[in-house]
């Protein structure tokens, strides 16, 4: 029964691919939704870079910004800057439906994983509030987690962490400033049990200010995380 299900499920993909073939996000190339030039051209973010928003950063140390920071977030990691392809990606499955490409990028996600050490032994996907989830569907960061998990070998607390307030989204900020005020009080973690003492490596599609990730690390905190990194496909630069 298995076998025959298994096998059921390859017949349909292959017929969704012959009917809908894939084709790149970046250049139109048909086989993949990143083909593996286009991955490889991806605007990477290389060391130097500062040890707690993860940016560019000469010195390797902490940028002006981050000095005298006092977040409650350890660090942010991105392995893409937010322009070209990889802002085309992040706009492809944030807001045009393009949920198939939450599986390469978690991949490309899973490869920066392995080669920067990055805390963490439990994923924590940046909630959405339920109007905005009702509306579009789905989380893209529940989808990028979901596929990351699967890769990485690691377990994902879906339910911790929820959205509480709904607040206009972060682009339509003007400033850094009013990014975190609005996300102030915006998120709550309703199973403290579950994240107590754990290593928390919170997942989202793409860092602005690190406003938002801020402010679920400090609820996670407050439950009794140990530590709360975060990993973002893009940041922006």
């Amino acid at each position: 029964m298995f076998a025959f299900v298994i096998a059921t499920k390859r017949i349909a993909k292959a017929s969704v691919d012959f009917l809908f073939p894939r084709q790149c996000i970046g250049c139109g190339k048909v086989g993949d939704f990143l083909c593996k030039k286009c991955c490889q051209e991806l605007p990477r973010i290389l060391p130097p870079q500062c040890q707690k928003c993860g940016k560019s950063e000469p010195t390797g140390f902490l940028c002006p910004s981050c000095w005298g920071w006092q977040s409650q977030i350890d660090g942010i990691r991105s392995p893409f800057r937010f322009e070209g392809i990889v802002r085309e990606v992040v706009h492809a499955l944030k807001y045009r439906n393009f949920r198939a490409l939450s599986e390469p990028m978690a991949v490309l996600m899973a490869d920066y994983l392995r080669s920067n050490s990055i805390p963490g032994n439990i994923l924590v996907p940046v909630p959405l509030h339920y109007r905005r989830l009702k509306e579009r569907g789905y989380n893209q960061s529940g989808l990028l987690v979901r596929e990351l998990g699967k890769v990485v070998g690691l377990p994902v607390l879906y339910n911790v962490l929820h959205r509480v307030k709904d607040s206009s989204p972060q682009v339509r900020a003007a400033s850094v400033t009013e990014r975190y005020q609005n996300v102030k009080d915006a998120f709550v973690c309703k199973s403290s049990d579950e994240i107590a003492g754990k290593a928390v490596l919170l997942v989202d599609d793409v860092c602005t200010s690190g406003a938002t990730l801020e402010a679920c690390a400090s609820v996670l905190k407050s439950a009794g995380a140990a530590s709360v990194w975060g990993l973002t496909f893009a940041h922006e630069v």
